[in-house]
């Protein structure tokens, strides 16, 4: 196992992951625009927002596979199957828990059920798996983060 194949794989599976994303998007089976998301937290200017969103989805990749870096040294195992299994994980409670309840609490400019009438917010909340962003988000942005966890998971298992 090593770090830099670790950080490669990150960089494929993000990759991966961003552009089944933005396909399944095109193709109508979600609304969801993650990068867009996480860059509303931070500008209300739509164009940089998506260029913000892009790096700051990036650098949560890197973050992510190395939390499954250190779950991978710690039980000294890894493979593109414990990856994808980390991924099922992931994605769960990325719809769940990360986007659902802990995003809108931080993010200014998501509605939430506080929401009063005079505040107009620029992103609806997500909703449990992301299920306001169309039917088809939860099947998309789980099997998006099996498929990033098993890109890691391979690369990482790769010989140093």
């Amino acid at each position: 196992m090593s770090a830099w194949a670790t950080a490669a794989g990150a960089f494929v599976g993000t990759l991966a992951l961003t552009t089944a994303l933005r396909a399944a998007s095109e193709l109508s089976l979600t609304r969801m625009d993650l990068p867009f998301l996480l860059g509303t937290a931070v500008t209300v200017n739509r164009t940089r927002a998506k260029a913000i969103g892009y790096l700051m989805h990036f650098l949560n990749g890197q973050i992510f596979a190395f939390v499954y870096f250190a779950v991978f040294l710690a039980i000294d195992r890894s493979g593109w199957w414990l990856g994808a299994l980390f991924g099922l994980v992931h994605g769960l409670f990325a719809g769940t828990a990360l986007v659902n309840i802990l995003l809108p609490l931080v993010h200014p400019r998501m509605g939430s059920p506080l929401t009063s009438a005079p505040d107009v917010a620029l992103l609806e909340p997500p909703g449990f798996l992301m299920r306001n962003y169309g039917p088809g988000t939860p099947v998309v942005t789980v099997f998006a983060h099996v498929g990033f966890g098993a890109i890691v998971g391979g690369f990482t298992a790769l010989p140093a």
